[in-house]
């Protein structure tokens, strides 16, 4: 079988055992994790420089919280955040800078400024996000999301969480192909806490081969959501280690290619032990 490689604007990924790590920087005064810390864009840039020198192989920016039941942004406020932060990064960051959002304007724009993936939460329903990735040739992220971030942990029911994530995953393949967005460009995200229930969560985790056997790269977040809050009996500030767990679960059964992370060191060092244990494998 062949070795997974993701093509960006700028460049090729090859996937070797070890997980990349994607470390997260919102821009946004609301998030869930960091509370508006990295806000201000000097603030962000200094972070994500930090989390670069922490071992990130790619920076995810951010300018609208998709947290459970946060409200959509304005397209000024949101351009506003993000297209300096990345400006400034693709000058002083030698590492490939994502955009996360769901603004085909936003997209473009940071495009524009240096990033070289697009991660859409939406999974590129939205055809301008399609016209703007095919245009700059950009990798893309497409997540699985049932519903929107304001509703979309309002109930949300399954009658089979996995089969349903993946066909979705792969019925996204096929069209993004069909509108000139090669496999090859396309990473998946099985969207963790993204319109499902805890069960729902654990269900995909167990069975995340089944994502990955659709042959593309998976992107795994799962960074201090709230389903191992629940499980741990954790706030937000005590949820690094079972993060770190979840992804280390997934890497180690070849099912996470990409780990998003807040904590950056962590998972780093985590990725580089996985490897090192696996070159030992008799």
């Amino acid at each position: 079988m062949s070795p997974l490689v993701w093509h960006l604007r700028d460049r090729v990924i090859h996937f070797g055992r070890r997980p990349l790590v994607m470390g997260i920087v919102n821009v946004t005064p609301d998030s869930f994790s960091d509370g508006g810390r990295f806000f201000d864009p000097s603030a962000a840039v200094a972070h994500a420089l930090q989390l670069v020198r922490d071992g990130a192989d790619i920076l995810d920016i951010g300018g609208e919280s998709t947290r459970p039941g946060a409200a959509p942004v304005p397209l000024a406020d949101e351009l506003q955040r993000v297209v300096p932060v990345v400006a400034e990064l693709a000058q002083r960051a030698d590492v490939p800078l994502s955009v996360d959002t769901m603004k085909a304007e936003v997209a473009r724009a940071s495009l524009g400024a240096g990033a070289a993936i697009i991660n859409d939460v939406a999974g590129f329903r939205d055809p301008a996000m399609v016209t703007v990735a095919r245009e700059f040739r950009a990798g893309v992220v497409v997540m699985h999301m049932r519903g929107e971030p304001a509703t979309m942990q309002h109930n949300p029911q399954y009658r089979d969480v996995v089969a349903e994530v993946a066909d979705y995953l792969q019925e996204r393949l096929r069209v993004l192909g069909e509108s000139g967005i090669p496999p090859e460009r396309v990473c998946l995200d099985p969207g963790i806490g993204f319109g499902k229930a805890l069960e729902h969560n654990l269900t995909l985790l167990a069975n995340l081969n089944t994502v990955a056997a659709l042959r593309r790269p998976v992107c795994l977040g799962v960074s201090r959501k709230g389903f191992i809050g629940k499980l741990c009996g954790r706030e937000l500030t005590e949820r690094d280690p079972g993060s770190l767990a979840v992804g280390c679960f997934a890497a180690a059964r070849g099912a996470a290619h990409v780990l998003r992370v807040h904590d950056v060191r962590g998972a780093r060092d985590a990725a580089v032990l996985l490897d090192a244990i696996d070159q030992h494998t008799r």
